[in-house]
This record gives C-alpha cells, structure tokens and sequence, in this order.
C-alpha cells in the first residue's frame, strides 16, 4: 500500500493503475484502483501479478536484499560445491527460507553469518554453510 501506483500484469498485457486505497482482508488484498469503475471490471484483474517500479522502492538495508534480488542466484557451499540455484523464498515467521533448487530441492534458512555466509548480487552467487547431503 506504499506505492502509489501498480502495473498489473494478466494474461501477457500489463496496465498502469492509480492506488486509491487498499488494505489486507484475511489473506486477500483488496485495492480500490483509479479507472476501475464497476464489478466487471475489478473482477477482471483479479489473479493479476502486481509490479511495482523498482525505482519507487526504497534502497535495502546494507547486506539485506529484496527477495526478487536472490532468486535466481547460484547457490553453492563454501567448499564450492554447487547446490543448485535459489527457486524462491518462504516466509516462516522463525526465519525465511531459500527453496535452492538443483538436482534436488533443498529448504535452508535464510540465515546470514549462519548459514548464509555471503550474497554477491554482481557475480549472481550466494554461499552458504550447508551439507550437501542434506
């Protein structure tokens, strides 16, 4: 609810909207957005991704990351054993974790100085402390 204005993207088509207020009910978000007039219409966006103007978003925290910034990145142990590369993030409420996903899916919390060792979002790599066994 902090950024003003919303792409939304269905269907391979993406529309500009103008937030006009909004907030969460139980687990469903629920936005008034400027043009959108009548049932039908909302109705119609419903199911669309919400982007959101990297530009409109405020610097991280240093060594913190938004999380579109992690996916995606090779993952590997720090012996350089490569693990696979991260898939997603779950949020547990305890910690979050990475899905690393390689020749199998594995589940490590995202815990810097833990297990989480280093991000370089420059070379695309994260290393952690983990067992590959695991």
């Amino acid at each position: 609810m902090d950024y003003p204005v919303w792409t939304l993207e269905i269907g391979g088509t993406s529309h500009e909207r103008g937030l006009v207020a909004g907030g969460w009910r139980g687990k469903n978000l629920v936005a008034r957005l400027e043009g959108v007039t009548d049932r039908d219409t909302a109705q119609a966006l419903v199911g669309s991704r919400i982007l959101v103007a990297r530009s409109s978003m405020p610097e991280p925290e240093p060594e913190s990351f938004y999380w579109f910034e992690l996916q995606g990145l090779s993952v590997e142990t720090l012996d350089g054993t490569p693990l696979g590369a991260v898939a997603g993030l779950i949020e547990t409420g305890a910690n979050d974790v990475l899905v690393v996903r390689g020749e199998r899916e594995r589940l490590i919390p995202y815990t810097p100085g833990v297990h989480v060792q280093s991000v370089d979002l420059e070379s695309g790599r994260l290393r952690v402390d983990w067992d590959p066994e695991f």
